[in-house]
């Protein structure tokens, strides 16, 4: 496939921005033209061939900028390839076994057809914004929990998926 593939996303404390740069860096080493943008600032999809779009998971909802971004491009998301991915879970679960989307996320999966969904393991560290994030962090329950070499290895499945056609 020739063309420029989106790798966008929405986060809260940068987790899943730095999820989405690991992707788009896997996806460039694999010969692809990748942008990496936050979901909030995509005017339009219409100039790429494909999509990644991913979301931080709050209380079992999909960050509201990657929920926001793929209702307004909902048309023209259905008319090119698409993967999504979740990050989120402040423990080795996503690292141990496959997630299923959450109800927002498996809408969406549905309504775009995309081609896959994961999720990974998330990230809270001392300096979060927000008051939930604070005091999940004061009970002790932060850290990061992503797991780079998987991330690493789903990308390379979405390049190759990519480039095989």
């Amino acid at each position: 496939m020739a063309g420029t593939v989106l790798v966008t996303y929405g986060t809260t404390n940068g987790s899943t921005a730095r999820i989405a740069e690991t992707v788009a860096d896997v996806l460039r080493k694999e010969g692809l033209t990748v942008e990496t943008l936050p979901a909030r600032s995509v005017a339009g999809v219409t100039s790429y061939d494909a999509v990644v779009v991913g979301g931080g998971l709050y209380a079992g909802r999909w960050h509201k900028d990657a929920r926001r971004f793929v209702r307004r491009h909902r048309h023209e998301l259905a008319e090119r390839p698409v993967w999504l991915f979740s990050s989120g879970p402040l423990d080795a679960t996503a690292s141990e076994r496959d997630i299923p989307p959450v109800p927002g996320v498996r809408k969406a999966v549905a309504e775009l057809d995309a081609r896959e969904h994961v999720t990974f393991g998330g990230c809270l560290e001392e300096g979060a914004k927000g008051w939930v994030a604070r005091m999940i962090l004061r009970n002790g329950k932060g850290g990061d929990f992503r797991d780079f070499t998987a991330i690493e290895t789903w990308a390379a499945h979405v390049a190759d998926d990519l480039t095989r056609g």
